[in-house]
């Protein structure tokens, strides 16, 4: 348990949880969609601050389809419109954020309405926006922090061997997905935790970075093993026991980056966690629910709990492979005999199985071990499972699943035929690789 002072009741932190409580006939599923600008003939990273980078692109893009900035300290880090968002990474990634929809045709219809809207504005600046995990051919010491003041401080902080990578060169897919209850809560992100390394394989599209096969299928999954273990991981350890305090006390009960106090920023460095402020401040200034928010903020677990489940772990893919990963969760979990039916295909394994595949699907994707099998043996079944449960929707979504059919059923990652081309046919040429990646929109 844990205790609080009397500014910050534990009350209204869990109200940031249990307010997300919504009916099942009304559950949505979102999607958070970065890519990787890229010039397209050079293929190096567009920066941000040069005459056709990427301020200039958001600033041509709000002007001409009338949405509105999104700044800090004055400089434009994304653009909003009702409750669609185009925001920037660390590194310059353009991040879609769509308002969730009921169905994953509605999300396709308008991720691609505002690419559309994107397309022109990207052509007559040479930039393509790549579907794809990792930067291709700049590293991160070429690739500068965009000016706002969270990442530069958490560039600063965040101490893994690879941090840099992850906060500069990668791309990745979030889904997320509504719950009714906190039981319901809790059982989903248990199986969402279960399901995550499996994901992070079948989808696996990172091998070339740097220009070179690294040797890795998902080269952004390894980065995330490397930036910062305080932070990153498996929540929980999948402890059918867990509820939202729990998981506030992992919030809890991780270093601190920096306070918020006045639209200035306050470095702690880590010298302090968040449950060591609540109970003893911090040179003066007491904890708040706002504090609180911004520390589960850059709380960086594959799965992170919010007023909805957050599954954060699948490299950039393109065309109905990302609306794929949606809807494999949705069909799992939004469908009681279909949770039942991956819990029993996973009651074999335990913590330290999920654990230990999370560390090896970076090299190996799909073949990557699991006791005496394979994650390939898993993602089968993962996606039968998920195939029947939308078919009884009779939505017509189990059509995404057909993409990632190609590859899995197959044995198949992305990364596989990536990697195959690219000592192959392609004689490691970069501009085969990004005209291929390309053609997925």
């Amino acid at each position: 348990m844990f205790k609080l002072k009397e500014k910050l009741e534990k009350s209204d932190i869990l109200k940031l949880y249990t307010k997300g409580f919504t009916r099942p006939e009304n559950f949505q599923i979102g999607i958070e969609y970065e890519r990787l600008p890229i010039n397209s003939n050079s293929f190096k990273n567009i920066d941000y601050w040069s005459d056709y980078g990427i301020k200039n692109l958001l600033e041509t893009f709000a002007k001409e389809e009338t949405w509105d900035y999104i700044s800090d300290d004055k400089n434009i880090i994304g653009l909003k419109h009702k409750h669609d968002t185009l925001t920037l990474e660390p590194g310059c990634q353009i991040e879609i954020s769509a308002k969730p929809e009921r169905t994953i045709f509605e999300l396709k219809h308008k991720i691609e309405n505002i690419n559309t809207l994107l397309a022109p504005i990207t052509e007559r600046r040479n930039i393509t926006l790549l579907n794809y995990g990792v930067s291709p051919y700049t590293t991160y010491k070429a690739i500068n922090i965009i000016p706002k003041k969270r990442y530069r401080i958490m560039a600063k902080y965040l101490w893994g061997i690879l941090s840099d990578v992850m906060m500069r060169e990668t791309a990745g897919i979030q889904c997320c997905i509504d719950f009714q209850s906190e039981d319901d809560a809790i059982k989903k992100f248990n199986l969402a935790n279960k399901l995550s390394p499996f994901m992070t394989a079948m989808f696996a599209n990172s091998p070339i970075r740097g220009g070179v096969d690294t040797g890795y299928k998902s080269f952004r999954a390894l980065s995330w093993l490397n930036t910062d273990n305080d932070r990153c991981g498996l929540c929980g350890k999948i402890n059918e026991e867990f509820s939202f305090e729990k998981y506030i006390e992992c919030v809890m009960k991780t270093p601190m980056i920096f306070i918020q106090r006045d639209n200035l920023a306050f470095e702690v460095n880590g010298n302090i966690t968040f449950e060591e402020f609540i109970n003893n401040g911090w040179e003066g200034t007491e904890a708040s629910l706002d504090d609180y928010e911004l520390q589960a903020n850059l709380y960086f677990p594959d799965v992170r709990m919010r007023n909805f489940i957050e599954i954060r772990n699948h490299d950039c893919v393109g065309g109905d492979l990302k609306y794929a990963i949606l809807a494999i969760y949705k069909g799992i979990l939004y469908n009681k005999k279909a949770m039942e039916e991956c819990e029993e295909l996973f009651k074999n394994l335990q913590y330290k199985d999920f654990a230990e595949l999370r560390f090896n699907v970076p090299k190996n994707a799909l073949q990557s071990k699991i006791k005496k099998a394979k994650a390939l043996d898993y993602a089968k079944d993962i996606i039968a499972i998920a195939e029947n449960a939308l078919k009884e929707e009779q939505t017509g979504e189990e059509l995404f699943l057909e993409s990632i059919k190609e590859y899995t059923l197959k044995g198949l990652s992305p990364a596989d035929v990536l990697i195959k081309n690219w000592n192959g046919c392609w004689n490691k040429n970069m501009k085969k690789l990004v005209a291929y990646l390309s053609e997925f929109n």
